[in-house]
Order: C-alpha cells, then structure tokens, then sequence
C-alpha cells in the first residue's frame, strides 16, 4: 500500500474534523445560505484552477468522455448526476444539523457513515473483510447504538447524513474512468446547478456581512475542494471500506472540539462509546496492514516463455 493514499484520506478527514471551528461563527444565518454560496464559490475556485494550471488535463478529460461510447458515457454521467444529488444533500444536512440542533449530532452522522460505506462496499463493489475487521465494525455499531439512547430524532438525521455521504464514497471508488479533479469539478458544478433555483428564496449580497464571505470562501476551498480531492484521491488506492473507517477521525475531532472548545455536556455513556470507536479503528486499521504486509511480502511469479 502506498502511504500516499494513506495519508491523503487521513488529511481529508483531520480537515472536515475541524469544520465547526469556521462554521460555528456562522450559526446567524440559514443552513441554506451558506450551502448556496459554498457552492458557488467552490465551482468558481475549482474552474479557475482548473483553467490557470489544469487546462490540458482538463481538455483531455473532456476529450476522453467526448470518446466513450454511448454505454460508457452513460455510466459516467449518470455516476456524476447521482454523485452531485448525494453531495448537496449530504452539505445542507451537515450545516442544517450542526446550526440548529448540535457538534455532537454531527458527529454521530460521521460515526455512522464507515458502517454504511463497509456495507455498500461489500453489496456493491465485493470488497472483504477479515473476520477481525468485522468485530471492529460491530463495535463501532454497538457505540452508535449507545450514543443515540435518548437522541433518535438526532438518530434520523444523522443517517441521512451518513448515508448520502457512504453512497458518494461509494461512486466515487466505482468511477476509475475519469481524473479524480476533473471529476469532483463536475460534481461541485452540477450541485450548484441543481441548487441555483433555490438563489431565488435566499438572495445575493442581501444583509451579510464581509466575515460570512471570507468564512464561506475558506469553507469553500479549504473545507470542500481540498478534502474531497484528497479523499478521491486515496480511493484511487485504498478500499472504501478502509477510507470508511478513516473518516472515524472526522466525528472523533468534531467530539473533542464539542466538548472542550464548545463547551458542549458530555456523558459517561459518550465518553465510553467514543472509546470503543477509538479502539475498534485502530484494531480494524491494524488487520488492514497486516492483509497488506502479507500481500506485498509474496514474491512475484516468474514468467515462464512458452
């Protein structure tokens, strides 16, 4: 295993572990505002990158999918749409639940979702596990069970989340036929595509101030672009299931920043399921390696000419 792809989803999520620090101060305005403009700003940074220092890899991918056949050319497009569809879900259902209800809601959303990635990895694309990783799993499971005792309106939300965002992880390890920047740039484009009708209820420019743009401009790239570029990045070498349970790091950063910069209540119930989830990702991450050691350590078969 290349320790880049390692690390490009570890980055991915220690950057989303600490969304809350640029999206708390913007707890004034509507979930919906600050998705619109997210997304218009983040496809105008992707373009304009896009066109300064990607342009021949650009034309080649546009050129590439202009070449498909018309099968090829359906998969590819339709992956985007459903990719694009999942997307802005998964955007306004984060920023709706962190703003209206809690950090810690959030958080659970992201507990969930490697448990809904290693699911429909393993229906959808035939990855394995290893008996050991699914013991990890079922703690993991058994943690969120506990953490939604009390809480199962937050429960429902949270699935939304974690599903949307399983289902795009998902589609994005199927779709090898197009470059992963390229490709995010569509998905980006055609969020905000399909969520510009809705400019017509928010507005633009009306009673906001010149530190909701900068927020919005640093969500936009740093907390959208960036991640998602290093996440679809190490799927290019990493299984679903493994960048599923990396994104455990993402809630266990949102977790501390709740509690000790947000000074949100913590439980003893909260306190021993995080735990369990700490234990449970190093112990699945551990067997992963070994699978990996054991693979990269059997010697190559010599070719015998004929």
């Amino acid at each position: 295993m290349n320790i880049k792809y390692y690390a490009s989803a570890l980055s991915s999520f220690v950057i989303w572990g600490l969304f809350s620090l640029v999206l708390r101060p913007l707890q004034e305005y509507a979930a919906l505002e600050i998705l619109l403009y997210r997304v218009l700003f983040a496809t105008a940074s992707i373009w304009l990158a896009n066109f300064l220092f990607r342009r021949k890899e650009t034309q080649r991918s546009f050129q590439q999918i202009s070449n498909m056949n018309s099968s090829d050319k359906r998969k590819v497009v339709g992956n985007y749409v459903v990719s694009a569809l999942m997307l802005s879900l998964n955007w306004f259902l984060f920023i709706f639940v962190m703003n209206t209800i809690s950090v810690n809601a959030t958080s659970l959303a992201y507990l969930l979702c490697p448990i809904l990635t290693t699911a429909l990895a393993t229906i959808f694309l035939g990855e394995r596990l290893r008996m050991g990783q699914w013991a990890a799993v079922f703690v993991s499971v058994l943690s969120c069970f506990m953490l939604s005792i009390g809480h199962f309106v937050d429960l429902f939300y949270s699935l939304m989340i974690a599903l949307t965002y399983a289902i795009y992880l998902v589609l994005q390890k199927a779709n090898t036929a197009t470059d992963k920047l390229f490709s995010l740039s569509i998905h980006i484009t055609l969020s905000t595509i399909i969520l510009l009708p809705l400019f017509g209820i928010v507005g633009l420019g009306a009673n906001k101030s010149a530190i909701f743009y900068e927020l919005v401009w640093v969500i936009a790239v740093v907390f959208t672009i960036v991640p998602l570029f290093l996440n679809a990045y190490a799927l290019k070498g990493l299984s679903s299931s493994l960048v599923g349970i990396l994104l455990y790091v993402n809630p266990l950063l949102s977790f501390t920043l709740a509690i000790t910069y947000f000074s949100e209540p913590i439980t003893l119930i909260q306190i021993t399921a995080y735990g369990m989830i700490i234990v449970s990702v190093i112990w699945f991450n551990l067997l992963y390696f070994k699978k990996q050691k054991a693979v990269d350590s059997v010697p190559e078969q010599p070719i015998i000419p004929h």
